[in-house]
């Protein structure tokens, strides 16, 4: 019997290239505000894909063919845990959506280049916030091309549904129906507040009952019935 040994090797994605998902705390504030956030908006739609960081491969047999959006989502595919997202294996769905938060180390050049990656490879709108001089960019896809957005304060995404909103001091992004985006502390806080508003209106609620009560008793030690009066 000859044995034909197997000549073909299997390709490899790796679920890393290396690099730290933020250079600044600054930056990473940033990333897992919007993330978080999109997820929130989402989290009923069960076939809106969100995640931050990963790995995107457009091309099935090219690992070198790759590229890591910041915040990418994705309509028309299933939430879940992935280790990269495997274009081919997603029906072959392309994010629509990416977010890029720049930092000190980004360069001219290498956002030229994610640039026409994401033109090329089929996204439809791309967000580049540079949190150090507050600028925010934009572009959506206009045929085979992305197009820089020329006013993008109160700019709503057509397929986000949100508004940005460019303060003197920092960017705001806002839902349709008035909720802005918070950082995972200030959502807490504001758990935090409904909480404590909710404890003071049922023990004011309690006190209100306890007062009735009291009335009741009072009327009754004087011989009255309540139902007398009504």
């Amino acid at each position: 019997m000859v044995i034909t040994p197997n000549t073909a090797s299997e390709v490899i994605y790796p679920e890393s290239d290396g690099q730290p998902m933020a250079d600044n705390t600054k930056q990473f504030r940033w990333i897992v505000t919007i993330k978080e956030n999109l997820e929130i908006l989402f989290a009923s739609q069960p076939d809106v894909f969100i995640a931050g960081d990963l790995l995107w491969y457009p091309v099935e047999g090219n690992p070198n063919i790759k590229k890591a959006p910041d915040t990418l989502v994705v309509f028309g595919r299933p939430k879940g845990d992935r280790g990269s997202y495997k274009q081919w294996e997603e029906e072959n769905i392309p994010p629509q959506v990416v977010f890029e938060i720049l930092s000190p180390g980004n360069t001219t050049k290498e956002m030229a280049h994610k640039l026409l990656f994401y033109q090329r490879y089929g996204v439809e709108e791309y967000y580049i916030y540079d949190p150090d001089q507050n600028e925010l960019t934009g572009f959506v896809r206009s045929e085979d091309w992305l197009q820089e957005i020329n006013q993008i304060h109160e700019w709503i995404s057509p397929r986000l549904q949100i508004r940005f909103e460019l303060t003197p001091q920092t960017l705001e992004i806002y839902r349709l129906d008035g909720y802005k985006f918070l950082t995972p502390v200030e959502l807490d806080q504001v758990r935090t507040q409904e909480r404590q508003a909710k404890e003071i209106a049922l023990q004011q609620l309690e006190e209100e009952r306890q007062r009735y009560q009291d009335l009741l008793t009072r009327l009754q030690e004087r011989g009255i019935n309540p139902e007398q009066l009504l």
